[in-house]
Order: structure tokens, then C-alpha cells, then sequence
């Protein structure tokens, strides 16, 4: 094989694999980025999973009825590297949740999301687990 030609095979490869990380990580891809959504809940579940994490936050709708919505994170690894630890949010916490819908209107998926405590600490700032401004907290906290 001529070395242009093996050159071009390996781009190639390096193409077909690269392909699917990147479609992963469109977030206009699931979310709908002109639907911002504002609600306050309580933690009822936290997944610490790969890709992303997942906080379920339950909301009491003004009928009365609840629903939990799936507040997509980052990365495990990412966040841990930045001073986040499973116990960062607590089932019970009172949270605002500040993202965007998914476009599908039956999914309760929130992404790009903001998460703010009851005393004000925000965490998971646009699913990237840093504070506006880029940096991350010390020990997970504002």
C-alpha cells in the first residue's frame, strides 16, 4: 500500500470513529435551546452514570399534580475532577432548576441546566458542573 493511500484509509478510520462522539454531544440534538424552563422541586434521585449524571427533581404543578423531570449533567469523571461528590445533592434537597426543554413534548429530559440549593449554591451550570463564570466551586460549593 502507497503511503498516500495508507494516510487516507487512517483519516478515514479516524472519521468514521470520531462521527458518533460528536453527535452525542449536540445539545440541539434532544434539547429545544429557545425552550428555557424554570422550576423549583425536591431532589428524589441522583444518577451518577455514564455518559452524564442525572438529577430527578419532583415539582407540584399549580393542579396539584406532580411531575419529575430528569436534569441531565456532565460527565462523572468531569464533575469529580472538579470537587463534585455523589452527595453533593441529597435526595430531599430543595433545588431551582433553571434549562431547557427536550423537544420531544412527552419527555421530561432538562439539559443545558442550572442548579441552584435552597441557600443559593449553583451547581451543574449548563450540564458542564461549573459555576457561571467557568470556575468549579472548592468541596462542590459557591
Amino acid at each position: 500500500m502507497t503511503r498516500t493511500a495508507s494516510i487516507l484509509l487512517l483519516a478515514g478510520a479516524l472519521m468514521v470513529i470520531a462521527s458518533p462522539a460528536s453527535a452525542h454531544h449536540s445539545i440541539t440534538a434532544e434539547f429545544d435551546t429557545t425552550k428555557t424552563v424554570t422550576f423549583t422541586g425536591t431532589v428524589k434521585k441522583v444518577e451518577w452514570s455514564n455518559p452524564h449524571i442525572y438529577t430527578q427533581v419532583e415539582v407540584k404543578n399549580p393542579d396539584g399534580s406532580m411531575v419529575v423531570y430528569r436534569v441531565e449533567g456532565g460527565p462523572p469523571n468531569a464533575l469529580y475532577r472538579q470537587g463534585w461528590r455523589k452527595d453533593t445533592l441529597k435526595v430531599g434537597d430543595v433545588v431551582t432548576v433553571t434549562g431547557n426543554r427536550a423537544k420531544i413534548a412527552t419527555s421530561m429530559n432538562i439539559g443545558q441546566a442550572v442548579i441552584k440549593t435552597a441557600d443559593g449554591k449553583t451547581l451543574f451550570n449548563n450540564g458542564g458542573g461549573q459555576r457561571a463564570g467557568g470556575a468549579p466551586p472548592a468541596g462542590g460549593q459557591q
